[in-house]
């Protein structure tokens, strides 16, 4: 599964054979069965996640026990708790394995180094956090100002491969209605 990583980070960036044997020097693989957690509520998040198999769910618990999923990652995407990483302090997450799911992690003091040693790395991952505060805006935008319709539409339409693959309550948690609601703009949009 290594490879599938290797792949990634080479379609994006250039590194010498040197360079790469650092990354895979620091990296780990991690094989999660479906429903088991990569990080659990109240654990401190100390690694950067790769994931090259699978699917995987960030989501928070309320105090009336309703989940609010935050987000969806998939093959090729990054996962984690960045506040908690950050911070040191405890997470206010869960992330667990929609899928039979295969991760690549890299503990947070190797994952700096190498953003220094490696320039290239360091300008992937400065890429890749550029475009996910991009992402985070954008979900808050249309969380904000979208009908539950039109945030249906918005994420079949954006996501249609994590669409596919994710149970429908918890899509409808990602889209902040309920399952029954969820259910009725499904029927309203077939029927259009």
């Amino acid at each position: 599964m290594l490879d599938v990583f290797k792949k990634y980070i080479t379609d994006k960036v250039v590194l010498s054979e040197t360079e790469w044997s650092q990354i895979e020097a620091v990296c780990s693989l991690k094989k999660l069965r479906k429903h088991q957690f990569l990080l659990q509520e109240g654990d401190i998040w100390r690694t950067h996640a790769f994931i090259c198999q699978g699917c995987l769910r960030r989501y928070g618990i309320d105090d009336n026990g309703i989940e609010h999923t935050i987000q969806f990652s998939i093959e090729n995407w990054w996962a984690g708790d960045r506040e908690s990483l950050m911070s040191g302090t405890p997470s206010k997450y869960n992330i667990d394995a929609i899928e039979d799911s295969t991760v690549v992690l890299i503990k947070n003091n190797e994952f700096e180094t190498l953003c220094k040693l490696i320039p290239a790395f360091n300008d992937l991952i400065n890429n890749i956090l550029f475009k996910s505060l991009n992402a985070s805006q954008e979900r808050i935008h249309a969380s904000i100002s979208l009908s539950a319709e039109e945030k249906y539409l918005h994420f079949i339409k954006n996501s249609p491969d994590i669409a596919a693959r994710i149970p429908r309550h918890m899509m409808a948690s990602y889209l902040g209605i309920t399952p029954e609601t969820l259910s009725r703009i499904r029927k309203q949009v077939t029927n259009k």
